[in-house]
């Protein structure tokens, strides 16, 4: 909580400020990443209004019914959704990859070298989902990621450690686990738990849970939790995944990834 009362710190000074300036010069139109004005508090009194209170397997029931009611898209459906959600702030043009960090043009995507695709961050083999409408398609976990990069990660559960990938912004990799690069690890994180919480064994798919492994293959578990905390604490939510998250709930499935509003339920259920 300490991040997220940091960043209100932040912008109310920030709102100050800007008011102050503009008494001497005209407004700016703010980026895509920052035009929203919404807070994680927002939705305490609607949306999240029967989670409100509650912890552990309470809180994670009433997240799992709350979040469960939203649009599905088709698989096809991802590529322009993504183009939306992940859109780069500096260059309409372009969206950011995850694990890489580049920007790079919408038109690049596909399957091959120097394109991007759709990284499915809970890896779709670990519970059998592939691309069927549902878990296969949603936004929540479904990232552009470099074409090379992707195929470095497959269907690797996340821990730290291993060598640096090529082109990977960072990002290290060994034998059965994957390290994002440093300014994404909560954003794999939250992703990650959103989907523990919204596939709990209905809609005629595997029940999602994060355990505490590696190398977890095509069982329904993704690992490793410890870790997974870890870096759900050390990177908090800032303007993009923000951004990401209401672009998403607004305009595509109109269901929100609570951790992304709430990081600290994390531990709360975890």
């Amino acid at each position: 909580m300490l991040a997220i009362r940091t960043r209100r710190r932040k912008a109310a000074a920030l709102a100050a400020a800007a008011v102050l300036a503009g008494l001497a010069a005209p407004s700016l139109t703010a980026s895509p990443a920052t035009a929203s004005t919404t807070t994680n508090t927002d939705y305490d009194s609607t949306y999240y209004k029967d989670a409100i209170g509650k912890t552990g397997t309470s809180l994670k029931s009433s997240l799992h019914t709350i979040i469960s009611d939203q649009t599905k898209l088709s698989y096809s459906g991802v590529w322009d959704a993504l183009k939306a959600t992940d859109e780069d702030p500096d260059n309409t043009g372009n969206v950011i990859l995850l694990y890489s960090g580049v920007s790079r043009g919408k038109s690049l995507n596909g399957g091959d070298t120097g394109d991007w695709n759709r990284e499915h961050v809970w890896a779709k083999s670990h519970g059998d989902f592939g691309t069927a409408t549902g878990p296969g398609t949603d936004l929540h976990h479904l990232r552009p990621s470099d074409v090379g990069v992707n195929s470095v990660r497959g269907n690797k559960d996340f821990d730290n450690g291993g060598s640096a990938v090529s082109e990977g912004g960072g990002s290290l990799s060994d034998s059965d686990s994957f390290e994002p690069r440093d300014a994404v690890k909560g954003d794999v994180a939250r992703m990650i738990f959103y989907m523990a919480v919204r596939y709990e064994g209905g809609d005629g798919f595997a029940d999602l849970e994060v355990n505490g492994q590696v190398d977890n293959g095509s069982n329904p578990y993704i690992g490793k939790l410890s870790v997974l905390k870890a870096w759900n604490d050390e990177d908090p939510p800032d303007a993009f995944e923000e951004h990401r998250n209401q672009v998403i709930y607004d305009d595509y499935q109109h269901n929100r990834n609570p951790f992304v509003d709430h990081p600290e339920w994390v531990e709360s259920i975890w």
